[in-house]
């Protein structure tokens, strides 16, 4: 059964942003509440939902025109529309006896194999389907999302005996393959298992640096050397919401036996209640932990002093941060006997040990833990892959120092993954190695990483064998920032792929794809005024480029998440591209006062006169590209840069990550039957009257404040470039030509002063500089 329709009922935050993401995967639904007394509109919470959906930030459509695949309505009026459906996803508040009540109506509604999930995050199943019959039990489950559903991938997913699995699964291949969710299986326990986890972490780690004296920014930044977000303790206290503890707290309580160790850590502290009660209660509120202040004129980051619960601008904590970089493992930083050491330790060794104490109640095994922390808390390591990190005989004696208990599944004193005849494991609670069950089209770099040596590598970028005569290129500098050292292994990765392999995918598992050009080796040679290195730079970037883009074998990127800059050049020189969903693709290089150098003009270029061909001249994709690159526009989606023709409409996009790398390995082994490199395209352009026309453009812009003085500047070698400069309409350029103007128009921006200002502010703020 595909799933072709979709009902969500209940329209507030977490049930409309599930309807939002539904209609990402292109697929219909019906989104319906409760009718407001005496509101003569009785579509109004699910026609609100909807707009606010299309204001919200970090935006919850990836693309505008999706929420036209919503259709708000209301449970008394249009609760018939359920036959339509294949799923019904009910969002409803926390009551038992009000989702008791739906589900009755539910059952009579729904064709007999509809199926239907709560996405309750509190109540247990034996409590939800309490009374109802088999034709109803059948075909429920809970399927748990995560906020903002958009972009947090895991979904736990809680069956009974009764659930029969033929009709679920669908769904879940529905959810896995066009959804993007990576499916953990849940005990049905209270908080299942990542808030079960999240939210005694958080507890403890709010209680623990109240108790020591440390400042927010301390907690915050001592943790993550160990795989947490950047955001820490207590900025992720300040996104979910202060005011949600008190409730949360009171329902684990509740649920959870008196023996269970998060009765310990449940307490709010003062500060806390004293700051709900202000308004202070996180990013929806006035602020929360952080906040953001107005002074002159200026928005000024505070922090909360958690003694006096008075503000002060908030610093970074230098102490943290030279501890991070002198400190050569992880062991030496928990053996660190002062006050971030001390915190570290016991954040993370309480969390730890309960993970391992509830592993057996919460969950099959502990790679789902681990799953179920990387999906839904974006931490890089779970708690017992970071154990491994550790090493466990070494936690466990520093465990048996303290006199502390030992988590029975620590007892053996054994790495909690391995690998067994060259598969890999993991360990049991009975002591036993068992193989990790890797899903069908799921293919993992870092396992492949595990199992071999790199085919090349340095210390930028490292060529890795995927099997059947494909490799892989990886970039991994810091932000996966391309250098010298990124263009050498390009072109030896060309060299070796010719002689011994098939096919190339450029992929990394990074946050990011790549942020483009390393801006501080550019600053550095500005700095001592080394042009000449510079031209070198930009025409090594080009000829490799040009290199992979004729190489006698297909390369498709498989990006993810930021491809700036010369990470977006690379991927406009591959073949094709497989996508995953979340990618925010341009060509940003105005924003540090230079334009792209590295082909990106011309390659962006043809992309959009190709297109354009099919209908009109020249002039509107000039334009297109122009303002594109000029205004540095960055696509929110891979469906939006497909618009943009930053992709085109033949490449793919993978919702789940996790089957990324697959993806575009099939799809360059599809690629190399009869494979030839492209023919080198030839550009007819307009010259000097489209570049006078681009100059009248930047100028509207300047006057309505779109553009400043030197953006104008900017602009006109931007122009420059895309016109074809000097060429008539009756001439053809070729590419050689379009790279030697880029590189012109490079070399002429770098040597400016704004263009320098530009990319020190950069360096040292991380946004950019309107100067």
């Amino acid at each position: 059964m595909a799933i072709s329709k979709v009902a969500v009922i209940g329209a507030g935050v977490m049930g409309a942003s599930i309807a939002a993401h539904i209609s990402n995967a292109g697929i219909p639904v019906y989104l319906l509440d409760i009718v407001l007394k005496n509101n003569r509109n009785r579509n109004q919470l699910a026609e609100t939902a909807i707009k606010r959906l299309l204001s919200v930030r970090p935006a919850a459509f990836m693309k505008p025109a999706n929420a036209r695949l919503i259709t708000p309505g209301n449970i008394e009026d249009h609760l018939d529309k359920v036959a339509e459906v294949d799923w019904v996803i009910e969002a409803v508040v926390e009551d038992p006896a009000i989702k008791n009540n739906l589900y009755q109506k539910l059952n009579l509604l729904c064709a007999p194999d509809t199926v239907i999930s709560s996405n309750t995050s509190t109540l247990p199943v034996s409590v939800l389907i309490d009374g109802l019959p088999e034709t109803f039990t059948r075909r429920f489950f809970i399927s748990h999302f995560f906020n903002p559903p958009r972009y947090m991938p895991l979904l736990e997913v809680v069956i009974t005996s009764t659930t029969q699995p033929a009709l679920v699964q669908p769904v879940i291949e529905f959810a896995d393959h066009q959804l993007g969710k990576g499916i953990v299986y849940c005990n049905d326990t209270p908080g299942f298992i990542a808030n079960r986890i999240g939210i005694y972490w958080l507890q403890c780690g709010m209680n623990s640096a109240i108790a020591m004296g440390l400042t927010i920014e301390q907690a915050d930044a001592a943790l993550q050397p160990f795989g947490i977000p950047k955001t820490g303790i207590f900025g992720l206290l300040d996104l979910v919401g202060l005011d949600l503890m008190p409730a949360i707290m009171l329902s684990m309580k509740k649920a959870l036996p008196e023996t269970d160790a998060f009765h310990q850590i449940s307490h709010i502290p003062d500060l806390v209640n004293e700051m709900i009660a202000k308004g202070y209660t996180g990013r929806k509120g006035k602020g929360g932990f952080y906040r953001l202040n107005t002074t002159d004129g200026q928005r000024i980051k505070e922090s909360i002093n958690l003694k006096t619960g008075q503000y002060h601008i908030s610093t970074k904590p230098l102490a943290v941060n030279d501890l991070q970089t002198t400190t050569s493992s992880l062991q030496t930083l928990l053996l660190t006997d002062d006050l971030i050491g001390r915190y570290c330790w016991e954040v993370l060794s309480n969390t730890v040990c309960y993970s391992a104490d509830i592993l057996v109640d919460i969950a099959n095994n502990i790679t789902d833990i681990d799953s179920a922390m990387t999906l839904g808390y974006h931490w890089q390591f779970g708690p017992f892959e970071l154990l491994d990190k550790l090493t466990v005989p070494w936690f466990v004696e520093r465990l048996e120092s303290e006199g502390r208990a030992i988590p029975s599944v620590l007892k053996h004193k054994r790495s909690l993954y391995n690998r067994v005849q060259k598969k890999p494991c993991f360990l049991t609670p009975e002591g036993h190695y068992q193989a990790v069950i890797t899903a069908p089209g799921v293919l993992r770099l870092s396992e492949i990483k595990q199992q071999n040596s790199a085919v090349l590598e340095n210390s930028s970028a490292s060529l890795w064998d995927l099997g059947d005569g494909v490799v892989c290129l990886e970039f991994h500098s810091k932000m996966n920032a391309l250098d010298f050292d990124t263009l050498s292994l390009i072109r030896q990765s060309i060299d070796k792929i010719r002689q011994e392999f098939i096919a190339l995918v450029i992929y990394n598992e990074a946050d990011n794809f790549s942020v483009g050009a390393n801006l501080k080796l550019l600053t550095t040679a500005i700095n001592h005024q080394s042009w000449h290195d510079i031209e070198v730079m930009i025409t090594e970037g080009q000829e490799t480029f040009r290199a992979l883009k004729y190489a006698p074998f297909p390369v498709v990127g498989a990006p993810s998440g930021l491809a700036l800059g010369g990470g977006c050049e690379v991927l406009l020189h591959c073949d094709a591209i497989e996508a995953h969903s979340e990618l925010y693709m341009g060509l940003v290089e105005v924003g540090v006062g230079l334009i792209p150098g590295w082909g990106g003009c011309k390659e962006y270029l043809h992309r959009c006169l190709h297109k354009a061909r099919q209908t009109m001249g020249p002039m509107p994709a000039i334009i297109k590209v122009f303002k594109t690159i000029a205004m540095a526009e960055v696509s929110r989606s891979a469906i939006e840069a497909q618009e943009r023709q930053f992709l085109s409409s033949t490449d793919g996009i993978t919702p789940n990550r996790q089957r990324l790398l697959n993806n575009a390995k099939v799809k360059a082994l599809v690629m190399t039957d009869g494979y030839q490199p492209p023919k080198a395209p030839v550009f007819i352009l307009p010259g000097p009257s489209a570049r006078v026309t681009l100059d009248i453009a930047l100028r509207g812009f300047q006057l309505v404040g779109k553009a400043s003085d030197y953006d104008v500047v900017i602009g006109h070698q931007l122009a420059q470039v895309i016109s074809g400069d000097g060429c008539d309409i009756t001439d053809s350029v070729d590419e050689k030509q379009l790279l030697n103007l880029e590189l012109q128009g490079f070399m002429a921006l770098v040597k400016q002063t704004q263009t320098q200002s530009r990319l020190e502010h950069m360096l040292s703020v991380g946004k950019p500089l309107r100067n």
